[in-house]
């Protein structure tokens, strides 16, 4: 953790195969989140691509920007009422509203952003409309996202199962004490750690990791 507070976490991913790789790296601090990394990806075909991921400290406010070498770029952002506006073509995106979080579909990184905004306590559960960022392969017409019905349980302090409702999917996912993964079932895997501890950066205080649910609070019912 630096003098001013910020906790930056590096780490890496492959593929369940061991093929692809992704650098990223997480900056925490008083103003709120940065998620940025660069991936070699050869889920669903071969790519690289450059991400960054902005959300403010209430974890609502969002920009995007993503670049597919050699193919399109996203740039998007969305106010605290979760209305989203695409900047590179100056239009809202009336499709996206209410989505709260990002799910970008060739990362881990942006499961992140919904496990510590939604701060559950264990046996939670929580469903989430998220605007989910295609992959290469999925990309039909415009690159836009498309809204994705997703839900989230804590099944422990560091285990949650994710359902990608509008894909018929579920994976549980550990993750580490900021809520980064470590391990993504059939799709990703973290290089370089067997405990959680920060892949060789900077950790920050416990406190910067997921927020608590408070005691007693009854569970609310009901991408990548």
């Amino acid at each position: 953790m630096s003098t001013d507070g910020t906790v930056r976490r590096e780490l890496r991913w492959t593929d369940a195969g061991g093929r692809g790789l992704e650098h990223c790296l997480l900056t925490l601090d008083g103003a709120g989140l940065v998620l940025e990394g660069a991936v070699a990806g050869t889920r669903d075909g071969s790519y690289g691509a450059h991400y960054t991921v902005r959300a403010d400290a209430q974890g609502r406010k969002r920009e995007v920007r993503l670049r597919y070498v050699g193919g399109p770029d996203l740039h998007l952002t969305a106010d605290e009422n979760a209305r989203w506006h695409d900047v590179l073509r100056g239009t809202p995106l009336p499709d996206l509203d209410g989505c709260l979080d990002v799910d970008i579909g060739i990362t881990p990184a942006t499961n992140t952003l919904p496990i510590r905004r939604l701060g559950l306590a264990p046996g939670e559960t929580r469903a989430v409309r998220a605007a989910y960022v295609p992959l290469p392969s999925e990309i039909e017409d415009a690159f836009r996202p498309r809204p994705a019905e997703q839900r989230y349980t804590r099944l422990a302090d560091r285990v949650w199962r994710y359902d990608g409702l509008f894909r018929d999917f579920t994976a549980e996912l550990t993750v580490d004490d900021l809520g980064l993964v470590l391990d993504y079932p059939v799709l990703f895997r973290r290089l370089g750690t067997a405990d959680g501890a920060a892949d060789g950066a900077a950790d920050g205080p416990e406190s910067a990791g997921p927020p608590a649910a408070p005691a007693g609070r009854p569970a609310d019912e009901a991408g990548t």
